[in-house]
C-alpha cells in the first residue's frame, strides 16, 4: 500500500562535505513529488526549531544524526530515513547513492520499519526532578576529573544491586549496544529488542559485570557522598548534565520509539558483521 507523505524534514549534518549536494539533490527530486521539504542545516550545538505535520525524516550524516534525530522527534512517531556520508555506521544502514531507491521502496510499502527502543532520563536533585530528556543510543554517568574511579549506587525496581566503584556506568538500549557499552565489554542485543543493559565502566570490582534486564524495569543510579571528581550525565554523547553528589538518576524505557527505515540492501547483523570484521571461520 503506498503511503502518502506530503511533507519531509531533511536534516543534513553540514561537517560531511557531501551534504550540501545531497540537499539540493533530495529536495529537488522531493519538490518535483509535489512534497513540501523543510531543511535544517546542522551545525555544531544548536537549538532546532519545532517542526510540525512531519511525515517522514532525511537524516543526512552518519549514526550521530540518527541520534540527534530521534531527540529532535521523541515521541512523535516519525519515521526516519537515515542516509550515510561515510563509512557505515551500527544505525545508518542506507549508503547515500541508495536513498532514492530506499524512499521509494518505503513509501511504496515494499520496505518497512524497524522500531528501536529508547530510553527516557530524570535527574531528582534535594526532591526536584531537574532534568527529563530521552535518548535511542544511551545513557552514561561518569567521571569528569583526573581521578576517574566514582561511586554509584544502583536499584533495579526496589532490589539495590549494590554499590558500584568504577569509571562510571553505561545504560544502553539494543541500539546502543554497539556503541560504547560494546567497547566496555557489554553484549550485542538484537536492535529491536526490549531490554537495557547496565554496563560498569572499568570496575573496581570484577564482579561487577554487565547485566541484560527487561525494558519493563525500571533503573536507579545515586551519586553517593564524597566523591573524589566531578561527575556528568551525558545522553547519547550529544546532551550533557553536570551532576551533584546526591542526585538520583532514573531510567526507564520510553512510552515513543525511533521508527527507522529499513534497508533493502542489507540488514543489522549483515552491517554488525561488517564493522566487527566477523569471518565466521575458525583458524587452523
Amino acid at each position: 500500500m503506498k503511503l502518502s507523505i506530503k511533507q519531509v524534514l531533511i536534516v543534513a549534518n553540514m561537517n560531511k562535505p557531501q551534504a550540501e549536494n545531497l540537499v539540493s539533490e533530495i529536495s529537488s527530486y522531493l519538490e518535483n513529488q509535489e512534497i513540501h521539504v523543510e531543511i535544517f542545516r546542522l551545525s555544531g550545538r544548536v537549538e532546532p526549531p519545532v517542526f510540525e505535520n512531519i511525515d517522514l525524516v532525511f537524516s543526512l550524516g552518519g549514526d550521530g544524526t540518527v541520534l540527534f534525530c530521534s531527540r529532535l522527534l521523541r515521541t512523535a512517531g516519525v519515521p526516519i530515513l537515515a542516509v550515510n556520508l561515510g563509512t557505515f555506521g551500527f544505525i545508518t544502514e542506507v549508503s547515500q547513492d541508495e536513498w532514492k531507491e530506499a524512499f521509494e521502496s518505503f513509501r511504496d510499502g515494499r520496505t518497512g520499519l524497524s522500531h528501536r527502543l529508547m530510553i527516557r532520563t530524570a535527574v531528582t536533585r534535594d526532591g526536584e526532578k531537574i532534568f527529563l530528556n530521552q535518548c535511542l543510543n544511551d545513557l552514561v554517568v561518569k567521571a569528569n576529573g583526573v581521578s576517574n574511579i566514582v561511586n554509584l549506587k544502583l536499584h533495579l525496581n526496589e532490589t539495590r544491586l549494590g554499590t558500584f566503584r568504577a569509571d562510571g556506568i553505561i545504560v544502553a538500549t539494543p541500539t546502543g549496544s554497539t556503541a560504547y557499552s560494546l567497547a566496555a565489554g557489554g553484549p550485542i542485543l538484537d536492535s529491536e529488542m526490549d531490554a537495557l543493559i547496565v554496563t560498569p565502566i572499568c570496575p573496581f570490582t570484577l564482579s561487577n559485570r554487565p547485566i541484560v534486564v527487561s525494558g519493563e524495569d525500571i533503573i536507579q543510579i545515586e551519586v553517593l557522598k564524597h566523591q573524589r571528581t566531578a561527575l556528568n550525565l551525558s545522553l547519547d554523547g550529544q546532551e550533557m548534565l553536570p551532576l551533584c553528589e546526591g542526585d538520583i538518576i532514573t531510567v526507564e524505557r520510553s512510552r515513543g520509539r525511533a521508527l527507522l527505515v529499513l534497508s533493502s540492501k542489507r540488514n543489522f547483523y549483515e552491517v554488525v558483521r561488517a564493522k566487527l570484521n566477523w569471518s565466521g571461520e575458525v583458524d587452523a
